[in-house]
């Protein structure tokens, strides 16, 4: 891939990646979230001990949902964090040819 493609190709895929990183990052928080909403419903349900209502809210349908949503997030953002490093690897390979290049003329000279 020559350079200027690859450039062209992080220019693209940094928007995504941000998007992707956000993503994980509110579904990260809102799990947490997620947890205290579901340990209070167990509460209201008559589950008094904090261990029990988290077993509760660890259990939830919604819960595991959420994780779900949480696994695809990170896979979505990783993907696009490797693509861009194999943009910018291939930039430095481009860099580089030249340079080894030059320092192999030199050294027959």
């Amino acid at each position: 891939m020559s350079p200027e493609k690859a450039a062209e190709s992080i220019r693209e895929k940094a928007p995504r990646f941000g998007q992707a990183k956000g993503r994980r990052t509110y579904l990260e928080e809102y799990r947490r979230v997620q947890k205290a909403i579901l340990m209070k419903d167990a509460l209201t349900k008559g589950i008094e001990a904090a261990n029990a209502q988290e077993r509760e809210a660890l259990a939830d349908y919604e819960y595991k949902a959420l994780l779900t949503e949480l696994q695809d997030a990170v896979e979505v953002e990783e993907t696009l964090k490797w693509e861009l490093e194999s943009h910018r690897l291939d930039i430095e390979i481009w860099r580089t040819r030249p340079a080894s290049a030059r320092l192999q003329i030199k050294s027959h000279e």
